[in-house]
């Protein structure tokens, strides 16, 4: 199960909105062993596209070099899908290369990219480890000493 504060989903789904009609993408880093995601980083989709993410590949080193100084790791990865639902293409599944990450997915389909949109937004989150896809459970919590949703 994925237990995120509701000021980091709110910030992912404002980053996919905010990046439609190309994919959004970034990681939300926490201290390791913690599985509790705890700083948001949103990163630039070097692919610009509206079908494929792609880190930057220097982007990518100098926040994994900064989360190792850190003692963090990635307890979230994040992406946007443009025009399908949230669930991991084939691409996806065969780039997924943290096995305890969480990967999160936002759909922006069908307006979903517009702040006046009144529906819930799809955020759905996946482990994936040895192209195995399972879907987990999402707790949206207020605070994490509490546990309050």
């Amino acid at each position: 199960m994925l237990i995120i504060d509701t000021a980091t989903y709110d910030a992912i789904v404002a980053h996919a909105r905010r990046d439609h009609p190309d994919e959004a993408c970034g990681v939300v880093a926490g201290p390791a062993g913690s599985d509790r995601p705890a700083r948001f980083i949103p990163m630039l989709n070097a692919a610009m596209s509206p079908t494929f993410y792609e880190f930057d590949s220097g982007d990518l080193f100098r926040l994994y070099k900064e989360m190792d100084s850190r003692d963090e790791e990635p307890v979230v990865i994040y992406h946007s899908h443009t025009a399908t639902e949230a669930y991991p293409s084939r691409t996806d599944i065969n780039l997924a290369q943290e096995p305890n990450a969480h990967y999160v997915l936002v759909s922006t389909r069908d307006g979903a990219d517009q702040p006046s949109f009144d529906g819930p937004v799809e955020f759905r989150s996946y482990r994936i480890v040895d192209g195995e896809v399972t879907e987990e459970e999402i707790q949206v919590v207020a605070d994490y000493n509490t546990g309050e949703i």
